[in-house]
């Protein structure tokens, strides 16, 4: 299915004629120095791999499962921390906002603004971002039929902003669980939206280590394919040097020196479905 709306993000572009996007980075920003250093890597990754790239990063992590887990160095440091890499390494930058006082703080930097998936049906931060004329990326809650994000995209839209991403990051399905229902990508792509799949966040267990989440990292290459298989166009991947040292969703984060065969393998999928 053709989507209505193709979405640029300076000289990438979502959507069904478009080459699959990738955007990645570590969870949340943990220090500059090692956040420069792994976008750095990441350029260089897709870079190899040939696809077009978006480099992601938290400033803050406001939903974190305990009150005592790290949620960043906050958005004045950390968004000046993203102006850096922007400029310096050359890459488009991602972040979510979790307020609308913050939209003012981050519009001028980032080229996407991301919605978290438990606020993706906060009306006034919704249309808040939507008026910096920004591409938006808004992750479907866990909450949410795939149906259900006509709703959200209707917010959008009625700011004049057309620049609307969907990400797919799984259902909540029983306790501290989730399940990844490929049927999302066909549904909504159908209604005329690029559509992202979250790789790393669709294979976490929410609160399934009590403080914090659980995860497993091993469904996430199966999960990707699938995703690719059925149409996304653009996948998320949270990565990390050492994964298992992370601040924040160490058990989900794909360990960086697995991105680049894993990429590679989705783009020979995506060509395939091509060829036929």
């Amino acid at each position: 299915m053709k989507n209505k709306f193709e979405v640029k993000v300076n000289n990438l572009v979502f959507g069904e004629k478009h080459p699959l996007v990738l955007i990645a980075g570590p969870c949340v920003i943990e220090t500059e120095i090692e956040c420069c250093r792994i976008a750095e890597k990441l350029k260089d990754i897709a870079a190899k791999a040939e696809i077009p790239f978006i480099f992601k990063a938290s400033y803050d992590k406001a939903n974190r499962t305990s009150i005592k887990s790290y949620r960043g160095p906050g958005v004045k440091k950390g968004i000046k921390i993203l102006a850096k890499i922007k400029r310096q390494i050359g890459v488009p930058v991602l972040s979510d906002v979790h307020c609308r006082s913050e939209i003012d703080e981050v519009k001028d930097v980032l080229d996407v603004i991301q919605i978290p998936a438990f606020l993706c049906r906060q009306t006034d931060l919704i249309i808040h971002a939507a008026k910096t004329g920004r591409p938006i990326n808004i992750k479907k809650g866990q909450f949410l039929a795939p149906w259900d994000v006509k709703n959200i995209a209707e917010k959008v839209l009625s700011t004049g902003n057309k620049n609307i991403i969907f990400t797919e990051r799984g259902t909540m399905f029983g306790y501290n669980n989730l399940v990844a229902d490929m049927r999302s990508i066909v549904i909504i792509r159908k209604m005329g939206f690029p559509v992202v799949y979250d790789a790393t966040h669709s294979i976490q267990l929410p609160g399934g280590k009590g403080s914090a989440s659980g995860g497993q990292r091993e469904m996430i290459e199966p999960l990707a394919s699938a995703a690719v298989a059925v149409g996304c166009d653009g996948l998320f991947v949270e990565t990390h040097e050492k994964p298992g040292k992370a601040l924040s969703d160490s058990a989900t984060m794909l360990p960086l020196r697995q991105l680049l065969p894993l990429i590679k393998k989705v783009i020979r999928i995506r060509e395939a479905l091509k060829s036929e």
